[in-house]
This record gives C-alpha cells, structure tokens and sequence, in this order.
C-alpha cells in the first residue's frame, strides 16, 4: 500500500516538472496570449487538447480571442495497439471478443485524445463501430487537473490571463464537462434522448447504439456510411440540392435550441453526414441544455433586438445571467445601447446569429454577468453551424429560418383560453387594490397637511426610469381629470338644472358619456397591449 501511494506521489512530481518545463518553455511569466495557449496545450498531450477544445466552448469565461485560437486544436493523436483496444472490449464487456463480433478492423477510423473508434460486425453480419475509450485517460485527466489547480495558483501574476479570468473556475467546469465526455452511459442516454427528440422529423436520422454490448468505456453502434455534410462537390454530383441541406440544418438545429433545450453542442462537420437524403448526426457525447424560463428569457432578448428596446433586452440579460460581483446598471445599460445601435441599423438578412450572441458575450463578461453553461455553449455551437454553411449553401441566413420556426411554434403553442384567464386574474388583483387607492391617498394627503409626512428620495434619472416617471405621471393625470369629471358630473346631476336627456341634466350626462368612453378606451388600449407583449413574448 505504501508502494503504491510512493509510485503516485513520484507520478505525480514527475508530472508535476514535466507542466513546469512546459510553462517555461513558453515564457509563461512574460504573459501569455492566444496563440502561446494553443502551443503549451499542444505541448502537454491529448488530455490537454482535449480541454482546450471543451474551453474553446466556454466564451461566457474566455476571452473571444483565446476560444477562436483552440478551435484550431486537433485531438488527433497515435492510436492505440489493436490488443489494448481488445483487452479494454473483453475487460468492460466481461467476455471474449469473438462471441459478440464477427470480426473487428484492426485499422481505426478515428483516433482521438478519449477514444478511437473501430469498424465491425456483429455475428449476425449486421456493420456496426466501436468506440474504445483509451486505458486509464480518466485517471490521467483527473491528476492532470489536480495539477493543473496547484500550478495556477503558483502561476506569476503577471501572467495577463490569470487577471482576466478566474482559472481555477475555468478548470472546475471543463472537468464537468470532460466527465460527461468520458462517461459513454452518459452519452447512449444522450442518443435516447436525441433521438426521441427528432423521431417524427424525417429527414434527420440518429444512428441507434447496442445497449446490450455498450458499458462506461465501449459503446457500439450502428455503422453509418455516407457523405461529408461539407463536401459540397460530391453531394452536388450525387444529385443533392445542398441550400435544401442547409436550411432543414439550420431548422433542425433551432429546433433543438429554442423547442426542445437540448441540443448537439459541437455540430462540425464530422459529426455530421448525408446519408440517403438525411441529415445524420454523431457523437452525442457533448450536448447542451436550457431550460424552459432560459429560452423564454432568450426570445425575449431576440424579440428586444428586432424591435429595439433596449429595456425588453436589459431585461432578457439581467434575468437570464448570474453575477460574479457589483453590476453597474448604467454601464450595462450603456453598453447594450451601443449593442442595439450597432445591430438595430442592419436589416435583418445581415445580422449573424454567432457574431451577435458573441458580442453580448462580451458585454456580459465586462459587466460581471455569468451565462448558464448551455447558454455559453450554445453561442459557439452556432459559430460551428455558420462556418458549415458558408461551405455549402453561403446565401441561406440563420435569423430569418429562427424568427419563421419562433412563429410557427408561437402560434401552435398559443392558448387564448388560458391567456385569458391569466389576463381576468390579473384585472381581478389590479381592481382589488385600485379599490384601496383613495382611502391611502388620503392618508397620505392627512399626514402632509399635519406636517407628518416625511420623505427621502435618491433618484438617478436613467433612460428606462424616465420613462417610468413620465408613464405615472401621464396615468395620474387622467385619473385625475376622468375622477374630477365623475364626481363634477354627479354635482350637477342632483340640481335642477335644464335640459335634461334621459332625466339627467344635459352637462352631466355629457360628462358621464366622456368618462365612460375615456375609461372604455384605456381598458382597451391596456388589453391590446398585454396582448401584444404575449405574442411578442411567445415568439
């Protein structure tokens, strides 16, 4: 026992000096940019890489830079000895090989930092591959980030990275996410989940996994040829029309964002083929999720930029992000008003979903403003679909195909029966306590004549709040005036004056008819505007 934990402590200092060289190498203390991130992961190995990648999704805590550079990292490394690879199937599947598959190519098709991949057949004929997660990678990438933990904390302060984000949370969720990866039950639940998802959409197929020969470490699944979804040339020549490609994509993918809140968070191009007219997706290992209140959040947001207003869109960010520290209301404000000035002039065929999503990114970053983690990964799911459409079908835009998906979904999802009965409690609340207006008006003119009213007030007049003064100010005047008109008109009906319509004295039945229409008018115009705000907010 002794010998064993000796063994792992030397690991471990060996390791440990083998990430020093490595940082020295790269002159970490002289401060670090995007470019020497990619070359010190690189250097460190395929458990490095494989971080780097998971960080190349996480904008919301990198900068935008440093995420476009690890885009560039490939995973690619020396596949494994054909009997490692047997050896990890017989040990996690408890039996021989050769009583489950026919046979299996000792060539991979894919070598990755995780796992790698193999063809096969089944003893019954039927084409399936394998995926063999490599022997003891989540061991390796568990102490790599314990190390990792113990070097940033001795990293040099003038390392500019470490004064832009915090590392140690950085790391924290890379390994959630790396723990998913590695975990290949997680990801045949994810197909489940997937493909239940998608079942009645029929040009978008999901390979389907053996669950009986599928554990932790080996998952098999059904073998899929087919073309490259990038491969523009080839689909062309085989008679495929690839603008139709990309707009069921690009459907399909907002689907999964904005109606389902699961979605593939890394769509490039080889997870992805074409296979007898339909969109095939792989690898389910890296998926995304949003919850109900966060999409609505997010249409929210869309519809606060369509129509420009910047409060509907202060609020979608506020609402949908956790704070890392003191917000400053008016910079945020500020910021997303230059946000809007930039955005709000283009037509809508030229706004780019991924560029829009990464510069809010930014302002929420500056303005200590955290994204959920589907969120943040969503935004660099959408850069992976633009770039696969600027290959094969360039003119199709994302925001016209998303504000046509968020209508249609709108108006299936629609209930006036239940919006209604919403609308007649809120009018229930409202009347109960406009009863009680006059008699605490009164109080409160009382203690003002006595000399009893005391009042201390801190105002900071910003755009929205102005706005709110001028809109109770507006609405206190015309109460005022229809309240002065009813109680003028009821005088003169009790007097004696003439003409009279309807045995009321002509001034108060003029009267009454003006407050009754005024009051009519404002309750229509506060109906069709509830009513509006729930459309908006539906789509």
């Amino acid at each position: 026992m002794q010998n064993t934990t000796d063994n792992t402590q030397s690991d471990d200092s060996l390791r440990f000096n083998e990430i020093k060289a490595v940082l020295k190498k790269h002159q970490l203390g002289r401060g670090i940019n995007p470019v020497k991130l990619r070359e010190i992961l690189e250097d460190l190995g395929p458990t490095y890489v494989k971080l780097g990648q998971i960080m190349s999704l996480h904008s919301d805590v990198l900068p935008r830079s440093y995420c476009d550079e690890l885009l560039n990292l490939t995973s690619d490394v020396a596949p494994m000895p054909f009997e490692v690879v047997i050896s990890v199937i017989e040990e996690s599947l408890g039996e021989d090989y050769t009583t489950i598959f026919k046979n299996i190519d000792e060539t991979p098709i894919g070598s990755a930092s995780i796992a790698q991949v193999h063809r096969a057949r089944l003893l019954n004929g039927e084409p399936v591959v394998i995926k063999v997660q490599r022997p003891g990678v989540y061991e390796t990438m568990s102490r790599d980030i314990t190390l990792l933990h113990k070097v940033v904390r001795r990293m040099p302060s003038v390392a500019g990275i470490k004064s832009m984000v915090d590392l140690d949370m950085i790391l924290d969720e890379m390994w959630a996410v790396a723990q998913q990866e590695l975990d290949f039950i997680t990801e045949s639940s994810n197909i489940l989940e997937f493909t239940e998802y998608n079942k009645d959409i029929v040009y978008i197929y999901i390979p389907k996994f053996y669950k009986e020969y599928t554990t932790d470490k080996v998952l098999v699944m059904e073998y899929i040829d087919g073309q490259a979804i990038n491969d523009r040339k080839l689909l062309e020549s085989r008679g495929y029309d690839t603008e139709e490609i990309g707009k069921k994509l690009v459907n399909n993918f907002i689907k999964q964002v904005m109606e389902d809140g699961f979605f593939h968070a890394d769509p490039h191009p080889g997870n992805l083929r074409i296979r007898g007219g339909k969109i095939v997706w792989f690898d389910m290992g890296m998926m995304g999720r949003l919850t109900e209140r966060q999409r609505k959040i997010m249409i929210r947001g869309v519809e606060g930029i369509a129509l420009k207003d910047i409060n509907m869109l202060e609020g979608a960010v506020y609402d949908l992000c956790d704070t890392k520290g003191k917000v400053n209301r008016k910079q945020l404000y500020n910021d997303l008003r230059d946000f809007l000035n930039k955005y709000g002039s283009m037509s809508m065929g030229n706004v780019k979903i991924p560029e829009t999503l990464m510069d809010l990114v930014e302002i929420m970053k500056k303005n200590n403003l955290v994204m959920p983690q589907g969120v943040s990964m969503l935004a660099r799911a959408f850069a992976h679909i633009e770039g696969l459409l600027a290959g094969i079908s360039p003119d199709i835009n994302m925001i016209d195909i998303a504000i046509d998906r968020m209508q249609e979904a709108f108006i299936h999802e629609f209930n006036i029966k239940k919006e209604f009965g919403s609308f007649a409690r809120k009018m229930y609340r409202s009347t109960n306590k406009g009863v009680e207006i006059p008699s605490l008006l009164a109080d409160a003119l009382r203690d003002y004549l006595n000399g009893e009213a005391k009042t201390s007030l801190t105002l900071q007049i910003s755009g929205p709040f102005a706005e709110l003064i001028n809109a109770s100010i507006r609405n206190l005047v015309i109460g005022m005036c229809l309240a002065g008109l009813l109680v003028g008109s009821a005088i003169i009906c009790v007097t004696d004056m003439e003409p009279r319509i309807m045995g009321i004295p002509f001034l108060g039945f003029i009267g009454f008819s003006i407050a009754s229409f005024m009051t009519t008018f404002l309750i229509m115009r506060f109906f069709i505007r509830w009513v509006l705000k729930k459309i908006h907010e539906r789509r």
